[in-house]
């Protein structure tokens, strides 16, 4: 690192299966240039920091050590993946009893050590524990972001290239609503090389209408199967993670769908939901207002009023 070059330091609460993988990518991308893992587990985050520094060699020059929360107040974002998980048959929205008071200790402890940066928060249920970390840390709604449907987004581009045969970096395609049960594919916005999917679909014999649901609905319930097969999902969050925080750091103005909190935006108010935002060194920089069809805004309100029931177990009226 140059003499007098721009720190940035990113402070990482939980150092399970989400954690590390995002301490590995961030490692190997070489987004920052401080990580902190912190974590109740002292020794596993020792375990993970010295695990990750021998690696240094083969990749980027950070400095990364197990620290505790004052370690905060000069970090510029803190990634929350601490948390209970979710088990097999359980639904994401099962975890909220379990997670909404482990995380009312994790943003206070992380507010009394003087912090002043971004929240991104990536334990579920992912929209209410925003909402909570937003409630909770008092800081404005823009600088605190959940990782929303981004990974259910990813999972559709993947799906839809395999199908197509297309590399899925070069499809546009956003999944919106809660990242769970109540999600919903937005097929009015998808595109390749500009092109609207019906249009790339008739011109390259592409999937049925029901084919496509098939495809959804393999993307909706993706982390059903892999918890049944290996116990959790973490390599596909952590990248997506990884990609959320370059976005920041770097000041990219990248347009990604997250959870953010709406004000009016799609006629929904209070609440956090995954849509797609601009990214910035400074967080939600503007919120994209796509045009949804009736079926789309219908899906994207019922998506809504199961988090705002969800949000009202731990913030009654």
């Amino acid at each position: 690192m140059t003499p007098n070059a721009k720190v940035s330091r990113v402070a990482l609460i939980g150092s399970g299966f989400v954690g590390a993988s995002y301490a590995f990518a961030m490692l190997n991308q070489g987004i920052a240039s401080e990580l902190v893992i912190i974590d109740l587990n002292q020794k596993k985050a020792e375990g993970d920091a010295i695990d990750l520094n021998h690696g240094i060699p083969f990749a980027s020059n950070m400095r990364i050590w197990a620290g505790d929360y004052s370690d905060c107040k000069d970090a510029d974002i803190v990634v929350i993946t601490a948390g209970a998980n979710q088990a097999p048959g359980e639904t994401r929205m099962d975890l909220i009893s379990k997670n909404a008071a482990i995380f009312k200790k994790i943003v206070d402890s992380v507010m009394q050590s003087g912090f002043d940066g971004i929240f991104i928060v990536a334990t579920n249920p992912v929209d209410v524990l925003t909402y909570a970390t937003w409630k909770y840390s008092g800081l404005p709604a823009s600088r605190v972001i959940g990782s929303g449907t981004l990974l259910d987004s990813a999972r559709l581009r993947f799906e839809l290239g395999s199908r197509l045969q297309v590399d899925p970096r070069s499809i546009h395609a956003y999944i919106m609503g809660e990242h769970g049960d109540t999600e919903l594919p937005v097929w009015s916005h998808v595109n390749i090389a500009s092109m609207p999917l019906n249009d790339y679909i008739e011109r390259h014999n592409g999937p049925s209408k029901e084919e496509l649901q098939d495809i959804f609905v393999s993307v909706r319930d993706a982390a059903y199967h892999i918890i049944e097969r290996k116990g959790a999902t973490y390599y596909g969050i952590a990248m997506g993670l990884a990609r959320l925080t370059r976005a920041v750091l770097r000041n990219e103005n990248s347009i990604v769908s997250v959870s953010v909190l709406l004000e009016g935006e799609y006629g929904l108010d209070d609440l956090y939901i995954g849509v797609p935002a601009v990214i910035n060194r400074d967080g939600v920089k503007d919120i994209i207002e796509l045009d949804l069809s009736p079926e789309e805004q219908q899906q994207l309100e019922h998506s809504a009023s199961v988090l705002k029931a969800a949000i009202a177990k731990i913030f009654p009226n």
